[in-house]
C-alpha cells in the first residue's frame, strides 16, 4: 500500500494495527501488545478457615486469597479459575488453578516464597507452571480424586481433620456396596438439591474402602474415589450412604435402588466437610509447555 506522507490525514486513514510512524526517514511499526500467557498453579489448603474455593461476597475463600496475593505480587488484579469448587471446610491435597498474565513473569522462585508469604498458613502453593494458552484448569482435567478419613479412635491430632465414628465399619460391607458405583452414571440421588449443574451424569472409575492400620489394629479406614467430574455434595452423600451399609442399616444390594430413584431424599445423609479432601487432579502432560 502507498503512503502519501505530505497529507495531513494519511497515517489517519490507516487501520489502528497498520498505523505507522516516520523515523529517521523510514516507515517503522509501532510496538506490539504483550502476548497472554496461561500458568498452572498447584496449591493445597485446610478448608476450615474457608467459605470453600470459590469467591463469595461477604466470606473468605481460597480463591479470593490466591487472587489478592497475585494482585500484590504483580500489582494488578490477576483472576484465578480453579479445577473445580470444593464447599466450605473441605481440604485439598492438590488443587490447580489457572492464571494469566501479558509476557513473562518474573522469577518463579523468589515469586513463590512472596505468595506463599502473604497467603498465610492453612494454604501452600506448590508450583507455577507455563500451559499452552488455551489450557484450562477445569475443562482439561481428565480425572479428579476425592479422599475421606474415618477414625475409629478419637485423637487430638485429627480430630479436625478426619470424622470420628466410635464404632468400627464393616468395610467389606462398603466395599461391596460400593462396587455399584462404577457401573453407575446417573448421580442425580448424590446430587445437592437445586444446584445449578447442567447434567448429573459422572463417570466413576474407583471406589474403594482401605483401612487405616496402627500397631497391627485397624484405627480407621479411608474412602478413594475417582471420576471424570463431581457433583457438588456428591462425595458426602455417597460416603454417608456407604456408612449405612457399614453400620448395617443398608444391605449393600440396596444401593441400587436408590440410585435408580433419583432421588436426594432417598440417599444417606451428607457427611462432615472436614474429613474430605480434593486428593489429586489429573491431566495430559502435553498441556504444559517444555
Amino acid at each position: 500500500m502507498e503512503i502519501i506522507t505530505h497529507h495531513p490525514f494519511a497515517e489517519a486513514m490507516l487501520p489502528p494495527s497498520q498505523r505507522l510512524f516516520e523515523t529517521a526517514g523510514r516507515l517503522a511499526p509501532v510496538e506490539q501488545r504483550p502476548v497472554r500467557r496461561r500458568w498452572f498453579m498447584d496449591l493445597s489448603f485446610r478448608g476450615a478457615p474457608f467459605h470453600g474455593w470459590q469467591s463469595q461476597p461477604n466470606a473468605v475463600s481460597v480463591q479470593s486469597v490466591v487472587e489478592e496475593a497475585l494482585a500484590t505480587v504483580l500489582r494488578h488484579p490477576v483472576p484465578v479459575t480453579g479445577a473445580g469448587r470444593t464447599d466450605a471446610g473441605v481440604n485439598a491435597r492438590r488443587m490447580v488453578a489457572h492464571f494469566d498474565t501479558e509476557g513473562a513473569l518474573p522469577d518463579v522462585g523468589k515469586m513463590l516464597v512472596s505468595l506463599n508469604r502473604l497467603v498465610g498458613r492453612d494454604i501452600s502453593i506448590r508450583s507455577i507452571r507455563e500451559v499452552f494458552p488455551e489450557s484450562h484448569a477445569r475443562f482439561d482435567a481428565l480425572s479428579r480424586t476425592y479422599k475421606y478419613f474415618v477414625l475409629f479412635e478419637k485423637s487430638p491430632f485429627f480430630h479436625a481433620l478426619s470424622w470420628h465414628c466410635p464404632h468400627p465399619l464393616d468395610i467389606e460391607a462398603m466395599n461391596s456396596a460400593a462396587m455399584i458405583l462404577p457401573l453407575t452414571t446417573d448421580f442425580t440421588s448424590f446430587a445437592k438439591l437445586h444446584s445449578d449443574a447442567r447434567t448429573n451424569i459422572c463417570h466413576v472409575t474407583r471406589a474403594q474402602w482401605e483401612p487405616i492400620a496402627e500397631e497391627g489394629r485397624t484405627i480407621g479406614t479411608v474412602f478413594t474415589i475417582t471420576a471424570d467430574r463431581f457433583l457438588r455434595n456428591m462425595v458426602r452423600a455417597i460416603v454417608g450412604t456407604l456408612v449405612d451399609a457399614g453400620r448395617h442399616k443398608l444391605a449393600p444390594h440396596e444401593l441400587k435402588a436408590i440410585i435408580d430413584a433419583k432421588d436426594r431424599c432417598s440417599a444417606g445423609q451428607s457427611m462432615p466437610g472436614e474429613a474430605l479432601y480434593l486428593w489429586d487432579v489429573t491431566y495430559s502432560p502435553h498441556i504444559y509447555l517444555p
